[in-house]
C-alpha cells in the first residue's frame, strides 16, 4: 500500500520579518539624531565653564603671588614650586597644560601677568564655539592691555580677547 506523502504541520515563526528590523534601526537612528547634538553641545558647555574655572584659579594664584611678592611669577612653573598652585591646570580642550601666558609690560616685574586659553582642541584645529566668538570679543583687545598693563607673548590678538574676562567682572 502505498502511503500519501503527508505536510510537516507549520510551526509559528519564530524571530523578526526584515521589515520589522528596518523600521526599528530606523527609529533608532531618529533617536539618535535627536540625542545627539543635544549630548554633544551639552559635552562642549561642560569643557567650556571647566576651562572657566581653571582660568579663575591662575589668575587668583598670580594675583596672590604679586600681593605677596610684589611682583610677578618668572613662569607658571613658580605658582606650583611656590606651592600656590598644587599642579597647573590641564586645559579641557587641549588636555595638556598649555596655556597663553600674557607679560607685563616691564621685564623687571616678572614674567606672568595674565593667562589664556591657546583656543584650540586636541588636533590643534581652532574650537569652533571659540572661533565665532573671537570675533567679536577682538576688538576689546587693546582695552584689555591698556587696562592690564601688559602686552602678549606667543598667541594671536582673537585668542587673548576670547578667553579674557569681560569689562564689568572681577579677575
Amino acid at each position: 500500500m502505498v502511503t500519501p506523502m503527508t505536510c510537516a504541520p507549520k510551526r509559528p515563526s519564530r524571530g523578526f520579518t526584515m521589515i520589522e528590523l528596518v523600521i526599528v534601526m530606523a527609529m533608532l537612528g531618529l533617536l539618535l539624531s535627536l540625542a545627539l547634538p543635544q549630548y554633544m553641545a551639552t559635552l562642549e558647555r561642560g569643557r567650556e565653564q571647566v576651562l572657566q574655572s581653571n582660568l579663575a584659579a591662575m589668575r587668583e594664584a598670580i594675583d596672590k603671588y604679586h600681593g605677596d611678592r610684589g611682583r610677578y611669577p618668572d613662569a607658571l612653573e613658580d605658582l606650583v614650586t611656590q606651592r600656590y598652585l598644587r599642579a597647573i591646570p590641564v586645559d579641557p580642550f587641549t588636555e595638556s597644560p598649555t596655556w597663553v601666558v600674557v607679560a607685563p609690560r616691564d621685564v623687571d616685574k616678572g614674567g606672568v601677568i595674565d593667562v589664556q586659553s591657546t583656543m584650540t582642541d586636541m588636533n590643534g584645529e581652532p574650537r569652533r564655539a571659540a572661533a565665532a566668538a573671537t570675533d567679536a570679543a577682538a576688538a576689546a583687545l587693546p582695552n584689555l592691555v591698556a587696562r592690564e598693563g601688559g602686552s602678549g607673548t606667543p598667541g594671536t590678538p582673537a585668542a587673548a580677547a576670547a578667553s579674557a574676562p569681560d569689562a564689568g567682572g572681577t579677575r
